[in-house]
């Protein structure tokens, strides 16, 4: 007996080992596959922000040179003499490397004739601006302004490069050397996580910048360890790749910036995948541990069985949960698309959920046929905007392009879900029981049950609901429409347990609510910021404004008020946003957004852990403004029934 239990106990131990090897293998092969995938996505990430602050920076030499360029030709077209204009470009180059950057030589051009340079230096005699190739580059571009070839000055060892502009003469040409040292010294900080290095090189080969500053200058194309590399680099259109340099395997990343030049990071894959392996061998030494642990304790598993189905039970739940906010999420798309109409499909799924009741189906035909009324109009994606939110007339064309939704709905769903019935509440919501209705002109019970219920509870929320050009029409008229519709437009049963509904409904509770009236918060110490706020939440329909200058105002408001959203500066005197927004949490549950031109990540962490819901980049953009405050105080339960021209259809 003892042997026969030995034997099953070690027979068990063996298939556990066993499955726990497969189990491992997928476990490490997916999470190597993923965590690679991420650090590639950082090497992307990173390489995409130098390319970013490097294209800045050359766009803030572009944005000097326009000025200058812009003043001068005003001051040629006005006969400005060339003292003026010399006095001018002195003054202008001072300041542009006192206010922004040293590297920015100077600013000069051949204006009007005669050769005049910011930076004070005197062109030897034989110096002839016209042969230049900054004169001659910012001719051929007519007008737009060039930026050169780099170079590296014989000097100083510098790689510069100019911005050159042609004005409106058609002769004169005004220009900017900028000398690369501050890209340099980007460059050099310039790695993936402490390893690698990085640098930036032009479709010649010229090294502009380089982690090694005694790389800058030189011309890969010539080393015969890069040509390569660099061919794959200009001619790739992946972020990254991998290949081999200087005889080891190594991940290139590479983003093309201006005038084709390519910011470049290289990273060895040991280098790159040193703390993934590190992590796989824990896991593995971790992995023999908790075997160990599974054999000693595997004769008290079975204790552990109910706990297990519990969790499962929950888990469950969790997922039904999750589907059922996806569903949802999927509605609100589409009552999204219109702001004028709100809530239509939950409408429809609540009366279609109630006629289902009265019925008689099971709790899991009703849960389906309210997932199906949420889901009715999904295909309305297809619709051009345009269409849904025209206020006339369609013409027929557009009609036919809103028939199209209940096909369309059918194809995104039959992939979504499992039980067709949900689908086929989408295809089939504009039949007709007398066969008159679209798209197949299906008749009487031919015409699935559930598309039958949400076609009348589809029609009564288009007559209960408000319209731009009506309200919602009266019970008795909507009454007498579903008995004219009874047997023709409509199955005679569920019209009939409709109109039951609507004998019960005396109050006439069932249609759409108008939205009340939301009260917003602004709390700011900047009067002008405030005034922003208030230009843009001009143009939000049902939002009363009150604005604070400081927390004891906020506060004051706060006590006072009924007030649904808080819209908080970062930065005020005396107090921090965040620490406002705390004092406000120990009362208050309204949502509130932050509003701060710091997007350092340190901000951003604090405003996940906090829970702010949400925050605005300042200055404020007036369209992302409007659509946080919308989007907060309504959530996605806004929609317009885009037949307004066929009002029993809806």
């Amino acid at each position: 007996m003892k042997s026969t239990v030995a034997k099953q106990f070690m027979i068990t131990v063996l298939v556990v080992f066993i499955l726990q090897i497969l189990v491992l293998s997928y476990i490490f092969t997916s999470f190597y596959s993923s965590s690679t995938a991420n650090i590639k996505s950082l090497g992307i990430s990173n390489m995409k922000s130098q390319a970013t602050m490097i294209e800045n920076y050359m766009n803030k030499g572009r944005d000097v040179l326009w000025l200058a360029a812009d003043s001068v030709d005003f001051m040629i077209k006005q006969g400005t003499s060339k003292e003026a204009i010399l006095e001018y470009l002195l003054d202008a180059t001072n300041q542009m490397q006192e206010e922004f950057d040293a590297n920015f030589t100077g600013i000069y051009g051949y204006l009007n004739g005669n050769y005049i340079d910011g930076s004070g230096w005197v062109p030897p005699d034989d110096y002839v601006p016209t042969d230049r190739a900054w004169y001659i580059e910012g001719k051929e571009a007519n007008g737009e302004m060039v930026m050169s070839e780099p170079y590296v000055d014989a000097q100083t060892g510098e790689v510069i490069i100019s911005f050159s502009q042609m004005l409106s003469d058609g002769e004169s040409v005004i220009s900017l050397d900028i000398m690369l040292g501050e890209v340099q010294k980007n460059t050099e900080q310039m790695n993936l996580s402490g390893g690698g290095y990085g640098f930036i090189v032009d479709d010649s080969g010229l090294v502009i910048a380089h982690s090694n500053s005694g790389e800058t200058g030189k011309n890969y194309f010539e080393k015969p360890d890069w040509k390569a590399s660099l061919d794959k680099i200009f001619s790739c259109d992946e972020n990254q790749f991998q290949t081999t340099v200087d005889g080891e395997k190594t991940t290139i990343f590479s983003e093309k910036i201006v005038k084709d030049w390519r910011v470049v990071i290289v990273v060895t894959n040991t280098q790159l995948f040193r703390d993934i392996r590190r992590q796989i061998i824990a896991g593995i030494l971790l992995s023999l541990l908790t075997f160990i642990v599974i054999v000693i304790f595997s004769m008290v598993s079975a204790r552990r069985i109910s706990s297990a189905e519990i969790k499962e039970s929950e888990s469950r739940e969790k997922l039904e949960k999750v589907n059922m906010n996806i569903i949802r999420a999927l509605a609100s798309t589409i009552d999204a698309k219109d702001r004028y109409t709100s809530g239509h499909s939950q409408r429809v799924a609540e009366y279609s959920l109630a006629l289902a009741k009265r019925l008689g189906k099971s709790e899991d035909d009703q849960q389906i046929i309210f997932y199906a009324g949420l889901l009715h109009d999904v295909g309305k994606i297809r619709v051009p905007e345009e269409v849904i939110n025209k206020d006339g007339k369609l013409t027929d064309e557009e009609f036919d392009q809103i028939r199209i939704h209940p096909v369309s709905g059918f194809h995104i769903l039959r992939d979504i879900h499992e039980d067709e019935r949900i689908g086929y509440g989408a295809k089939y919501h504009h039949e007709r029981y007398d066969g008159k209705g679209y798209p197949n002109g299906l008749e009487g019970e031919n015409i699935p049950e559930v598309a039958r219920i949400i076609a009348v509870a589809d029609s009564y929320d288009a007559m209960t609901s408000n319209r731009s050009y009506r309200d919602a029409l009266p019970q008795d008229v909507v009454r007498e429409q579903i008995e004219k519709g009874r047997g023709s437009q409509f199955d005679p049963v569920v019209a009939e347990e409709m109109l039951k509904m609507m004998a019960e409904d005396k109050d006439y509770n069932m249609r759409e609510t108008p939205d009340e009236v939301k009260n917003v918060l602004v709390v700011d110490d900047e009067q002008m910021n405030i005034m922003m706020v208030e230009y843009i939440l001009n143009k939000a329909d049902k939002v009363k404004l009150f604005t604070a200058n400081n927390a004891e105002e906020a506060l004051d408001i706060l006590a006072n008020k009924n007030i649904s959203l808080i819209l908080l500066d970062l930065l005020m005197p005396n107090i921090s946003g965040l620490d406002l927004y705390k004092m406000v949490r120990e009362k208050y549950t309204m949502p509130v957004v932050l509003m701060t031109a710091d997007k350092s990540a340190e901000t951003l962490k604090n405003i996940r852990e906090y829970g702010i819901d949400d925050y605005l980049t300042k200055p404020l953009n007036a369209f992302v403004t409007l659509e946080t405050v919308h989007g907060i105080l309504h959530g996605s339960h806004h929609t317009k029934i885009t037949d307004d021209n066929k009002e029993g259809e809806e």
